[in-house]
C-alpha cells in the first residue's frame, strides 16, 4: 500500500471523518486487520480561518505549503488536502511538494460523470461558491454546470458552516434550511448537489432528501483508498 498524506484541521470536526472513512475503505478491501498507513498533520484553523476573512490567500498558500511539506518529509506518497474551501490554494501546495495531490474537485467530477450528472448545485463556504477554482475545474475537466444558491441563501450556508458546524454544533432548523436550499436547487435543473463543504455531511445526507447528494469527504477518502491499492 502507498502512504496516504492528510492535511486537515480545516476543521478538525471533518478531518476526523477522513481518518475514519480511509481506514474503513482500506479495511474493506483486504479484511483482516488491516488499516491504512498515513502521515496526517493537522493546522490550527483558527490561522487559517482568519486569513480567509482577510482574503489573503497568498499567506494561506504559504502556510499549508510548509504543512505539506512536512507530510512528504514524513514518508507520504500521495497528499490529501481535507477542505474544499483551501483547494483555492492547490497550485501553491502542488508547487511545494514532489509527490501527487489527490484534488477533491476531481473525485466529484469524476462520480458525477459516471452518474451522467451535467448540471449540479453547490453548496459550500461563500469562497467555494462564489470564486471559480472549484466551479472553473468541474466545467473545464468534467463538462459540469454548476449552480450556486441565491445570495441570501449562500450567506447562511456559509455561516451555518462556520457558526455552528466547524464547532460540532448540529441543529434541526439549520438541517431543514439546507434542506430548503438543495431542493431549492433542484427546482432550478440541478440533477444533483454536491456537499462542497467537508463539514456539511456532518448535517445532512441522503437519509433526509430524494435529491441525490454528492459528499465530497467520502468520495475524497475513497480516491484515496483506490489510490493507496494501486487502483
Amino acid at each position: 500500500m502507498r502512504v496516504i498524506g492528510v492535511l486537515g484541521g480545516m476543521s478538525w470536526e471533518s478531518t476526523q471523518s477522513y481518518y475514519k472513512a480511509i481506514n474503513e475503505g482500506v479495511n474493506h478491501a483486504l479484511g483482516g486487520f488491516h488499516s491504512a498507513p498515513m502521515v496526517l498533520v493537522s493546522v490550527d484553523f483558527a490561522e487559517i480561518e482568519a486569513l480567509q476573512r482577510q482574503g489573503n490567500w497568498q499567506a494561506a498558500g504559504a502556510l499549508l505549503a510548509q504543512a505539506a511539506k512536512r507530510i512528504e518529509l514524513a514518508g507520504a506518497e500521495g497528499l490529501l488536502l481535507a477542505t474544499n474551501t483551501m483547494h483555492n490554494v492547490a497550485p501553491e501546495i502542488e508547487a511545494a511538494i514532489h509527490i501527487p495531490l489527490l484534488h477533491i474537485a476531481d473525485a466529484t467530477g469524476e462520480k458525477c460523470q459516471q452518474d451522467g450528472v451535467t448540471r449540479v448545485g453547490l453548496l459550500g463556504t461563500r469562497f467555494t461558491m462564489e470564486q471559480e477554482f472549484y466551479k472553473a475545474r468541474l466545467k473545464g475537466r468534467f463538462a459540469i454546470d454548476v449552480l450556486t444558491p441565491k445570495d441570501d441563501d449562500r450567506q447562511a450556508v456559509h455561516d451555518i458552516i462556520f457558526k455552528e458546524l466547524c464547532h460540532g454544533q448540529f441543529n434541526e432548523s439549520s438541517r431543514q434550511r439546507y434542506l430548503d436550499i438543495i431542493a431549492s436547487l433542484h427546482r432550478r435543473g440541478a440533477q444533483a448537489v454536491i456537499l462542497g463543504c467537508t463539514e456539511i455531511a456532518l448535517l445532512v445526507d441522503q437519509r433526509h432528501t430524494s435529491v441525490p447528494l454528492y459528499d465530497t469527504t467520502a468520495l475524497h477518502a475513497s480516491k484515496a483508498v483506490a489510490w493507496a491499492l494501486g487502483n
